[in-house]
């Protein structure tokens, strides 16, 4: 018998330590790969620091921010790009961009540099900047397009002149410890690396000149870091159901946890936001969002809709609701996974792009709005909303049955919506079958359109 117990008690302890070695395992696993996206599994954006003269006492660089995510932007204000000096480098002077701080300066007796920090952080300039204060892919504000919506205007450039840095590729040494905000936390940067040197062609692509040395860095983005809470969540309905499915309870937060509305936080109407703007403005000029008082709490619910069925073809109504009274979304743009995708027919007021992570595999699409007509997507209250229609032609696996006609997943600039249960998805009516589904549909169609139907069926 005690040699039982013995036995048990190391087999126990052996399977703990297992148990333990998987757990720790799983840990290193997730945290290595939090900010992993499998819609766009090598989305980064890339810093590129090109030196192109050398100075007396340093050099000219041309440093460029490039977004190579296919569907995540970055909005107002913009970035800020932070490093460290390797050593006692100043910035004499900037095109394009500017410090936000000097730093302290006073041990130079005839020109001040730009910037003595040893950690400076760069910000854009604004669009109004002074002609001689520019340089191309400057001067936007920071913002930057994601590289499927606007590629044109997915870089972003400015030009330093460092000193103290050294004046050869032998003494001159590499910024470290890179960080970009936008405007928040979220990405991560990696070590720099010693690149090929870039080329660049001249305005008349006739002649390539060469950068002296290159350095390049990669930030890659993490939601979790972005945002503990998730920003926005999904509701659906269905023209064979009187169920709608709104957001989950408490998806971005609950109304009992949150300061009272005065705080600025949850609002109930415009004017009682307006009435909190004037009692509490330093509040209100801030980033955070105060969003309209919800089940969900969420800034942004998209409603996804299956709005009718035809013989060959259905048709869906995708609704994005803003419920935050701070923040107008500029090119604001949704990512779909559906597997009917593969068949879409045609958008309306909606741009489309086929997004193919897997090969062949056209189940997830981009879609984003018209320049000029509703690439904004204005503040909560009346026209805080954007819509469109998708109409599909029906594959071979179509149905209406056990909530295929709803999205498996859908990204809001570039961040995971929140979706309802499986188990609350509108259902068909009991006993149907996709027969009555049809036929519920067509009920739905105006006569004229009902009477076009029937006569050119075959």
């Amino acid at each position: 018998m005690e040699l039982f117990i013995k036995f048990n008690i190391g087999s126990f302890t052996e399977l703990s330590c297992r148990i333990s070695l998987l757990a720790l395992l799983c840990v290193m696993s997730f945290s290595s790969t939090d900010a992993y996206d499998a819609l766009d599994p090598s989305g980064n954006i890339t810093i590129k620091w090109d030196i192109m003269s050398w100075t007396s006492d340093g050099y000219i660089a041309t440093l460029s921010i490039l977004n190579f995510q296919k569907y995540r932007h970055i909005e107002a204000p913009g970035w800020k790009l932070g490093w460290t000096w390797a050593k006692s480098e100043v910035i004499w002077s900037m095109l394009g961009g500017q410090t936000v701080e000097q730093g302290d300066c006073s041990k130079f007796k005839g020109d001040i540099p730009h910037c003595c920090k040893k950690k400076p952080t760069v910000v854009d300039l604004l669009p109004a900047a002074p002609y001689t204060q520019r340089m191309a892919n400057c001067c936007r504000g920071g913002v930057l397009s994601s590289w499927v919506q606007d590629p044109a205007n997915a870089l972003s450039s400015f030009q330093l002149t460092v000193g103290q840095a050294g004046t050869s590729n032998k003494t001159v040494r590499a910024p470290k410890d890179f960080t970009l905000k936008t405007p928040g936390p979220g990405y991560t940067c990696g070590p720099t690396q010693f690149v090929k040197p870039s080329k660049f062609k001249t305005p008349d692509r006739r002649r390539v000149t060469q950068a002296l040395m290159s350095w390049q860095v990669s930030c890659t983005y993490s939601q979790f870091l972005a945002q503990k809470t998730p920003t926005c969540c999904v509701s659906l309905s269905s023209f064979y159901s009187e169920t709608i499915v709104n957001c989950p309870a408490c998806t971005c937060g609950c109304q009992n946890k949150v300061p009272r509305p005065a705080a600025g936080t949850c609002v109930g109407s415009v004017s009682s936001y307006l009435a909190s703007a004037l009692a509490i403005p330093s509040k209100i000029n801030s980033y955070t969002p105060v969003v309209h008082c919800t089940s969900h709490m969420c800034p942004i619910r998209v409603h996804w809709h299956v709005k009718q069925n035809y013989k060959e073809y259905w048709r869906v109504k995708i609704t994005i609701t803003n419920f935050n009274y701070k923040m107008n979304y500029t090119q604001w743009n949704l990512v779909v996974q559906h597997p009917n995708f593969n068949h879409l027919t045609e958008t309306f007021s909606f741009n489309y792009k086929p997004i193919i992570p897997y090969g062949l595999i056209n189940d997830t699409a981009m879609l984003w709005g018209i320049k000029y007509y509703n690439d904004w997507l204005m503040q909560a209250g009346p026209d805080g909303f954007v819509q469109s229609e998708l109409l599909f032609r029906k594959g071979k696996s179509f149905t209406f049955d056990k909530g295929w006609a709803f999205p498996q997943r859908i990204y809001f600039n570039g961040d995971v919506c929140v979706m309802p249960p499986p188990d609350q998805y509108p259902n068909l009516p009991n006993g149907s079958s996709s027969g009555i589904a049809s036929l519920l549909g067509l009920l739905k169609l105006p006569i004229l359109s009902l009477l076009l139907i029937f006569f050119s069926a075959p």
